[in-house]
């Protein structure tokens, strides 16, 4: 997903109930501390770390106050990693697989069909594998927290036909974000690619320079895209989340007990929010289906097949090495 995708992410959602999106900073605060994001406020992540900074500041006596800046307030995705690795901005939560360009194996949970469902996802991500890619994102002065939050599985639709097998996908026009990782996995499949910014998306479906595109029951929903899209394959392709990152130097000045606290709390925001989205997408197939767009649900094992057969595994497992690679094996089975 582009920054500017998750910028639109359940725009039209019903938000939970927020206990305070921006704090207010009162003078006995001994540290006060910035938490940003690119997602709006109604987004379970804003809502969950919204009530996390609540608890945190009663917990310490209002020794730690955590102001949320969502909505891209504090600038571009880009921009904000800048603030956060230079202290300028203490907290930020981003995807891993924009995260990628500053710390590669942070993309690794976004390989084609490798995870069967959240609970492989999520044993991954609070097991073996998170606590790797967590390791190579603190050798760029950065703390990740241990729990990923959940930003969803990513759905193909089409306005020419229903996705059931991986031969469906030939010769489609898809729209994807600019990475080597969705163009080398549509590749794979005979579709032909287009990196597009996410703002002129519903435009090139309307006037079919794509046939299709790729996001999350969320975006899809946020976007409209229903109105250009005829059929929605459940094809579950990709898993992505925001880690929730930590300057090094702001977190260790924090108090044991404070930073122990904030640990906490931010971890039961996290399990909360997962809870959060899935339930949102439950909602949102429901949704979107009354409102025309045509559901399919498809077998993943014909597209990993598809993918180990055109060497997409091995090419990434290359990328990523076999360390990395055999540990993401450990958890969801044989892929390359």
């Amino acid at each position: 997903m582009t920054a500017t995708s998750r910028r639109a992410v359940l725009a039209g959602a019903t938000a939970l109930p927020l206990v305070s999106i921006l704090s207010r900073r009162g003078s006995a605060a001994e540290f006060s501390y910035k938490l940003a994001t690119n997602l709006p406020i109604t987004h379970p992540l804003s809502a969950r770390n919204a009530e996390a900074a609540a608890r945190i500041k009663a917990a310490t006596n209002g020794r730690l106050d955590i102001a949320i800046f969502p909505n891209s307030q504090l600038g571009s995705d880009t921009d904000m990693l800048s603030q956060v690795r230079s202290g300028a901005l203490e907290f930020f939560t981003l995807s891993g697989l924009i995260l990628s360009t500053l710390v590669p194996l942070s993309a690794i949970n976004g390989i084609g069909f490798a995870f069967k469902d959240n609970a492989q996802v999520f044993a991954a991500m609070d097991g073996p594998l998170g606590a790797m890619v967590r390791a190579e994102i603190g050798k760029r002065g950065l703390v990740a927290f241990e729990h990923i939050y959940d930003s969803g599985y990513r759905q193909v639709t089409t306005s020419t036909k229903p996705i059931n097998t991986p031969a469906d996908l030939k010769g489609v026009k898809i729209r994807v974000p600019t990475s080597p990782l969705w163009t080398s996995m549509f590749r794979a499949f005979g579709s032909a690619p287009t990196s597009i910014n996410f703002n002129e998306v519903y435009s090139a479906l309307q006037t079919r320079i794509c046939d299709g595109q790729e996001n999350p029951l969320s975006v899809i929903d946020a976007g409209k895209l229903n109105e250009v899209q005829k059929y929605c394959s459940m094809t579950n392709h990709m898993w992505d989340g925001f880690w929730l990152l930590a300057n090094k130097d702001a977190f260790a000045a924090l108090p044991a007990d404070v930073q122990t606290i904030a640990t906490t709390e931010f971890a039961r925001a996290a399990i909360e929010q997962r809870a959060d989205v899935q339930a949102l997408n439950a909602s949102l197939r429901d949704s979107l289906s009354k409102r025309g767009l045509v559901f399919n649900d498809v077998d993943p094992e014909l597209f990993r097949d598809a993918l180990r057969k055109a060497g997409f595994y091995a090419e990434w497992k290359g990328k990523f090495g076999d360390q990395a690679w055999s540990t993401l094996e450990s958890t969801v089975g044989t892929l390359s």
